[in-house]
């Protein structure tokens, strides 16, 4: 084995030899593909990105808008016997208005009229008439909902004769697309045409308030004990064990805990807010845990040093200095655990919060249902007017997580302390 060469006996680099030249064009060149392959990479994410929001706006904003077909109603000439003075719900729901539509739009459009209206036109004479019982004694024209057929017609999407009809009811003048405010308002249904997201909106902020209620507290709580008060004990290593296998466990997984425990064991109503928060706080809660952990590492132990130094107590150092500069990030692990429970579909089917529900729920007991067990509903429905209802509703709960995931963002940048 030959000896060291000296540092003196050392030869220079010869940086312009053909070998040296070589290996560092090898370099360049792993550099280049390297740039490449990561710039294509993100290109291709992002192509797959914009076709998937491309086709989620072409099919889903014709959701947001319907067709209807002016009606001119001869009211004094119906055979409603309704007293402008006394309208109640009851005497509409006497008032055989389903009946009457069917005729005028007979009178009108012909005996094919039943097939260009859709089966809930005759709630539109019904609003009507609540909103204003004078019409009662004149002639009024009334926008009812078209059929499926006509309103996919509409869209360039119908049949050949639905498109021939719709052309003869544009040459009549009575035909119109407009927005769909029902959408935004109305709650599920068997028709179409009808239907609407607020019911489920409604069931999806009122399961997310029991979740936050009952995660963040409890996963506060025990992100503070276990870096502030717990021992390193065996046992403290076997909780932070399972609170980090808790956060990766499939979301049926708690699906089938919330149906053996709130629904078999404690009986608590099936489909409701209640059960569904329930559930999905139990997997947010190790999200909570792991991202309030991760924020009060962050403080510098200065900041406890300081305050006892000046006489605050283990207890004040915690919760009146530790605390208050931790809340940014366990805020902002909150809110995306909270973003991913919105999306989920799988536990809350496990509880039953797939039920048809008509009414918007009351209460957290009362039942109901979320966006995305409704969007999976309506996918699975045979009607093809369901098909761009489904999509509206994905954009609806698209706008919904960027409006969490941005809530988040902004909290992160306008809180977050730089040490």
């Amino acid at each position: 084995m030959s000896p060291t060469p000296s540092p003196a006996e050392r030869l220079p680099t010869d940086w312009k030899s053909d070998a040296m030249r070589k290996r560092i064009a090898r370099r360049y060149a792993a550099e280049r593909r390297f740039h490449l392959l990561g710039l294509g990479a993100v290109l291709l994410s992002a192509a797959f990105l914009a076709f998937l929001l491309v086709t989620m706006m072409g099919n889903g904003l014709r959701g947001f808008t319907r067709t209807e077909i002016a009606l001119k109603v001869d009211f004094p000439a119906s055979p409603l016997l309704l007293d402008p003075q006394a309208i109640t719900n009851e005497a509409l729901a006497n008032a055989n208005l389903p009946m009457v539509t069917s005729a005028v739009a007979e009178k009108m459009l012909g005996k094919d009229a039943d097939a260009l209206l859709a089966p809930t036109a005759w709630l539109s004479l019904r609003d009507a008439i609540k909103a204003d019982p004078t019409i009662l004694n004149r002639t009024e024209v009334i926008r009812v909902p078209a059929s499926t057929d006509i309103d996919l017609a509409a869209k360039s999407d119908g049949t050949p004769a639905a498109e021939a009809a719709v052309k003869r009811l544009k040459q009549a003048g009575i035909l119109s697309t407009g927005f769909n405010w029902s959408f935004l308002s109305a709650s599920d249904g068997t028709d179409p045409t009808q239907v609407g997201i607020w019911g489920a909106f409604k069931g999806s902020l009122l399961t997310m308030l029991v979740t936050l209620v009952l995660s963040f507290p409890i996963g506060v709580a025990t992100a503070l004990y276990l870096e502030e008060y717990a021992p390193k004990a065996w046992w403290t290593d076997i909780i932070e064990v399972s609170i980090n296998n808790l956060a990766a466990v499939p979301s049926i997984i708690f699906g089938l805990l919330g149906l053996s425990i709130f629904l078999n064991f404690l009986h608590l109503p099936r489909s409701a807010a209640l059960v569904g928060g329930m559930t999905l706080a139990l997997m947010t809660m190790p999200v909570i845990v792991i991202a309030g952990r991760n924020a009060i590492k962050s403080v510098p132990p200065s900041i406890r040093d300081a305050a006892l130094g000046i006489g605050a107590s283990p207890v004040q150092v915690v919760f009146q200095h530790v605390l208050p500069l931790a809340l940014p990030g366990i805020l902002t692990g909150t809110i995306i655990g909270m973003a991913r429970a919105l999306g989920e579909t799988a536990p809350l089917l496990m509880i039953g919060m797939r039920a048809f529900i008509a009414t918007p729920p009351g209460g957290v007991s009362d039942p109901a249902t979320v966006l995305p067990v409704q969007i999976f509903l309506w996918s699975d429905e045979v009607s093809k007017g369901f098909v761009e209802k489904t999509s509206a509703a994905i954009i609806v709960l698209l706008v919904f997580l960027l409006a969490m995931n941005g809530l988040a963002i902004y909290l992160r940048n306008k809180f977050e302390k730089r040490w």
